[in-house]
């Protein structure tokens, strides 16, 4: 959610600011002002749900809306670029922005990513681009799934050299609204909200200094690519959803 990742930023900011007085002038840090960067969905990173979903079920995935409100991005620019939907900044030790990241079109990989993790839990899935009363009118599923990108912002922030040299911080999250229809019906069947954060390196506890920690991803990119495909997966993570699945008697079609 905005205020779990303005939390986190917050904290992560103050000390690794702190820890970055030291460090000498950033300027730019030599990056480009603008960077595209490549998101995707990580097949069976999640762990816990594959095949506990009935695997007759059918369930087709539309194309989730971007109704962000950029509550994550507090002052940072957040307008498109060329097309590219902007997703995160990089950030020297100041917290000055030396850089803003890009994306790809958000629907379209959210509504992939979505059918694969039904897959994953044992469903035959599909997408499709249609509108959701086209969708509940073709009876092509079991289940439709019609969802919302409210939130999905990434920050990386420099730290103090070490020796090894500049540290770096990285924080991402991501959060859906989804609806799951049963056709023909236009009410849902079941509704929720899948959110996720990830950090790279682990936030230091309270009160604590930075650890010198490495990162285990380069890119920015690569880090939002976890959180979303915790979020996605966290859909049939759901108990309750997984509980209606198992008890719905589906009638032949």
């Amino acid at each position: 959610m905005p205020r779990r990742i303005a939390a986190l930023l917050l904290g992560l900011g103050l000390a690794w600011i702190f820890a970055g007085c030291a460090a000498t002038n950033d300027e730019n840090l030599g990056l480009p002002r603008v960077s595209i960067q490549t998101l995707q969905y990580y097949p069976f990173q999640v762990k816990g749900y594959q095949h506990s979903y009935p695997s007759a079920r059918r369930i087709v995935v539309l194309t989730p809306a971007d109704v962000r409100d950029f509550k994550q991005a507090g002052s940072a620019a957040h307008d498109p670029y060329q097309g590219h939907p902007a997703i995160g900044v990089v950030l020297d030790h100041h917290g000055r922005t030396v850089q803003q990241l890009y994306g790809p079109e958000l629907g379209p990989l959210f509504r992939d990513a979505i059918a694969q993790a039904a897959r994953e839990a044992g469903m035959v899935s599909s997408t499709s681009t249609a509108a959701l009363a086209q969708a509940l009118e073709a009876r092509r599923a079991d289940y439709v799934v019609q969802s919302k990108i409210t939130g999905l912002w990434v920050v990386k922030q420099r730290g103090a050299d070490q020796e090894g040299g500049p540290a770096w911080f990285t924080a991402a999250q991501v959060t859906l609204e989804v609806e799951i229809f049963k056709p023909p019906f236009a009410v849902p069947f079941w509704s929720g909200e899948s959110d996720a954060d990830y950090s790279d390196p682990p936030t230091p506890p309270a009160n604590a200094a930075p650890a010198d920690e490495t990162e285990i991803y380069d890119l920015p990119g690569e880090v939002l690519s976890v959180a979303i495909t915790r979020a996605v997966a966290g859909i049939f993570r759901q108990e309750d959803l997984h509980t209606l699945v198992l008890q719905d008697a589906i009638a032949p079609q």
